[in-house]
């Protein structure tokens, strides 16, 4: 099997596409690089470029007419950033990702998995969520997921696209072989932050302390990003039963099922690292909502899915990745 990552350059996007090379699955990256990095795409075919380049598009299509599906991890990410900048989410992550659909409609592609997100959720009275629940986004990054969404449904309905989209919700980690990881240095959430706290030693901000939590800070469903992949994976070689023809379209939620709040993540960190760390309370960000975690019943049914990492696991590789980061990325 042959298979289209779009973003492949990116965090989440090449550790699929290592996941998927472990699997007997042959990757072909597109990236434009604008956050990817080239060294994620070593050992895979690579186009470097544009999801509206139709040109492009076609191209890898004629070079590879044995892709048999396509997965859409290409976006814009940050939510603090995308409400400062609304006009380039919706320009980058919604306008593009329609000129994509048409261009892998023109190339016969039938198969899409949409990496989406969970943030587009309003969360029910335990915080927990599934496919059912509510949609309630509260910043431009979260819209942006809600109206590709609707894109892809509507598209499916009226063509032989069959579309998966895979909602998760806060990837954590590296690859536990630490080929990829994150390629930002300075990462905007809270594992991030804790990273940089230890790493810089100064104190991390706790960032909203008045939500209706059991300790008033946030709470978020941290999911192992390799975890992530081997769904993505089992997406595939599952695709034409979870999506049959008569279907069109499917969404099935993917997280840890457990929430963890943010002083929740902070002991979490201190008992991988041995040590206490400097906190304190902060005001809330922009963007920032109470947050959510997963109920996996349909992943389970569906992709015989279940996480195998905890929060203490993705911790740990992630602090292994920040260690090798600059050489893996030849960084000076």
């Amino acid at each position: 099997m042959k298979v289209l990552i779009t973003g492949g350059a990116g965090f989440i996007g090449s550790t699929i596409g290592s996941a998927c090379l472990d699997g007997g699955i042959q990757p072909v990256i597109l990236d434009s690089l604008v956050t990817g990095k080239r060294e994620f795409t070593e050992g895979r075919p690579f186009y470097h470029g544009d999801i509206a380049d139709g040109a492009l598009v076609d191209r890898i299509f004629a070079e590879h007419p044995d892709i048999t599906a396509v997965i859409h991890c290409a976006a814009l990410i940050v939510v603090p950033d995308s409400m400062a900048d609304p006009l380039r989410y919706y320009r980058e992550n919604v306008a593009k990702s329609i000129e994509l659909i048409g261009h892998l409609q023109r190339n016969g592609c039938e198969r899409l998995v949409f990496s989406s997100s969970a943030s587009m959720y309003g969360a029910d009275p335990d915080f927990s969520v599934d496919e059912n629940s509510a949609i309630d986004p509260q910043s431009p990054y979260a819209t942006t997921k809600v109206m590709v969404e609707n894109v892809l449904r509507d598209v499916a309905q009226a063509s032989s696209l069959r579309v998966l989209s895979l909602r998760y919700f806060n990837p954590i980690g590296a690859d536990p072989q630490l080929r990829t990881g994150l390629q930002v240095a300075r990462p905007s959430h809270a594992l991030g932050k804790l990273v940089q706290a230890y790493e810089d030693r100064v104190t991390f901000n706790i960032t909203g302390i008045d939500w209706p939590t059991r300790d008033g800070t946030g709470i978020r469903d941290y999911v192992h990003v390799w975890d992530l992949a081997a769904a993505h994976v089992e997406g595939l070689r599952r695709f034409d039963a979870v999506v049959p023809a008569d279907r069109g379209y499917r969404v099935i939620c993917l997280g840890s099922g457990t929430g963890t709040t943010v002083r929740e993540l902070v002991a979490a960190f201190e008992a991988v690292i041995g040590e206490s760390l400097p906190h304190q309370d902060a005001p809330a960000r922009p963007g920032d909502v109470v947050g959510a975690f997963a109920r996996n019943g349909l992943a389970r049914e569906l992709l015989g899915w279940e996480p195998k990492y905890g929060v203490e696991d993705g911790i740990r590789h992630s602090l292994e990745w920040a260690e090798i980061r600059p050489q893996r990325l030849h960084e000076a």
